[in-house]
């Protein structure tokens, strides 16, 4: 193994033994190889830039790099664009450690090298963040390399392989040009992918979130603090802010949108599908701090004749979220709360069963207009996971989630 700061400003010489420079930078080429060296590039005298291809590499050492040709054969056609350089974009850089869900930053690179026939290849094997490459960088140049190695040895390691590593990169055209994904951040809870989003300055946030699928996302911008969703969401464009916001529980795009600025919230709403912006609309008509503020309409609702049939073939196409599904809500005529039936209730009672002869008494509800202490108080007294909203008349306007409401207790204390 042989780590970049050893490389870096290794003195390189052609076949004929002839001095060439020092070396400078390393790149890959993801679109061939994502963990092999393709180019080598030395400072010649005179500032020149000399770029040697994998193939021209006979030997390296810690001591000197030695070309198979002599020097004018030497030259690269390295393309312009898509090229990873490890000093330029690797060494410094933060990145995404996936495994332990924080950002880190790049210390040194750890490479393998191989020997292939007529030439040798340097192949990156991982990214260092311990406290060994910091100790070996800050030492080389001051004593010797072998020195060094014997220091570094005791010391703490730590290494990301390079197929685990996720540069950040905030501008969209480079983060092309260097096939740059953010695939593996899809595979974390939302509560991980919201600590790292935490560490990410604006732009960086950014970068991540556009990257993402929406939905992933839109859980995640759910975790963060309230201020940092604001900021970001002010920082994307309307069409995708709309485009994550849609994908969120209609009480949470609610809660979202109601601390953006009024133009920014309405610019938000008219990019988004008429029938979500509409529920959005909806709660966000209601006072933050009352049962309406709180309540999501995703839920399942059916008329108390309907039969046991119908609420299972409605549990099966339910995309809303699971805590809206410890029971289905029946109403009468003109949307009056008329009951609620326990899911588990359903499923060992005949299909053609009206809902109505499955129903709990009482069904215990909250008015719109009721406070928060309220809520919480018809929680803790009846032990429920799930409290239907009325209006004045009894309608049913939606319901509160358990999972809302220890959320809301947090908060108070």
């Amino acid at each position: 193994m042989i780590y970049f700061t050893e490389l870096e400003n290794l003195p390189a010489y052609d076949a004929k033994g002839e001095y060439l420079g020092r070396l400078v930078d390393l790149a890959i080429n993801p679109s061939q190889n994502s963990f092999q060296v393709a180019y080598f590039y030395l400072t010649a005298p005179k500032k020149k830039i000399l770029c040697i291809e994998r193939e021209q590499i006979s030997t390296i050492s810690v001591r000197a790099l030695q070309t198979s040709v002599s020097a004018d054969r030497i030259g690269c056609s390295a393309p312009d664009e898509g090229l990873i350089y490890i000093k330029k974009d690797v060494l410094d850089q933060q990145i995404i450690d996936v495994n332990h869900r924080k950002v880190v930053r790049v210390i040194d690179v750890d490479f393998d090298i191989q020997p292939n026939n007529q030439h040798t290849e340097l192949r990156i094997i991982a990214v260092n963040v311990g406290i060994a490459a910091a100790a070996r960088r800050l030492l080389q140049g001051l004593l010797a390399k072998h020195r060094i190695r014997m220091i570094t040895s005791i010391l703490p390691t730590r290494t990301i392989p390079w197929e685990f590593v996720n540069l950040i990169e905030p501008d969209p055209g480079r983060r092309v040009k260097l096939r740059i994904s953010y695939n593996r951040l899809a595979q974390l809870h939302p509560a991980h992918l919201a600590d790292i989003l935490e560490e990410l300055s604006r732009d960086e946030q950014k970068s991540v979130i556009e990257s993402l699928d929406d939905q992933i996302a839109a859980e995640a911008v759910c975790e963060i603090p309230t201020r940092m969703q604001v900021a970001l969401l002010n920082s994307l464009s309307a069409g995708k802010a709309a485009d994550i916001v849609e994908e969120m529980a209609p009480d949470e795009a609610a809660d979202v949108l109601q601390e953006l600025p009024p133009e920014t919230s309405a610019e938000v709403l008219a990019n988004m599908e008429a029938e979500e912006a509409e529920e959005v609309r909806e709660l966000l008509g209601f006072e933050e701090n009352t049962a309406g503020g709180l309540m999501t309409t995703e839920f399942i609702v059916l008329h108390e004749t309907a039969p046991v049939e119908a609420a299972i073939e409605a549990i099966r196409n339910f995309s809303g979220p699971l805590e809206s599904l410890y029971s289905i809500f029946l109403i009468s005529d003109n949307m009056i709360l008329a009951g609620s039936v326990p899911v588990a209730r359903l499923l060992v009672s005949d299909r053609n069963t009206p809902l109505h002869h499955l129903a709990t008494e009482p069904t215990i509800s909250v008015p719109f207009h009721a406070d928060q202490k309220t809520v919480i108080s018809k929680f803790r007294k009846y032990n429920l996971l799930v409290l239907p909203v009325v209006d004045d008349n009894g309608r049913l306007l939606g319901v509160i989630t358990a999972d809302d409401v220890l959320e809301l207790v947090v908060k108070v204390k």
